[in-house]
């Protein structure tokens, strides 16, 4: 992991690092990209979605 340097943000600082990283073998690929679909995924769970009340879904 990366040292905090003041003024960045050390949870994307790691991001950064993780995406950053070069497989070398086709398991570590495998892995790195479930790595970040997983991540994708958990974004969209957090996300908060509004609701648009001018035009409801009906």
């Amino acid at each position: 992991m990366t040292k905090a340097k003041p003024g960045v943000d050390k949870n994307l600082s790691n991001v950064v690092e993780d995406l950053d990283q070069t497989a070398v073998n086709s398991h570590q690929a495998n892995q790195l990209q479930q790595k970040r679909n997983d991540r994708r995924h958990w974004d969209e769970i957090n996300h908060q979605h509004t609701v648009d009340l001018e035009h409801p879904h009906s």
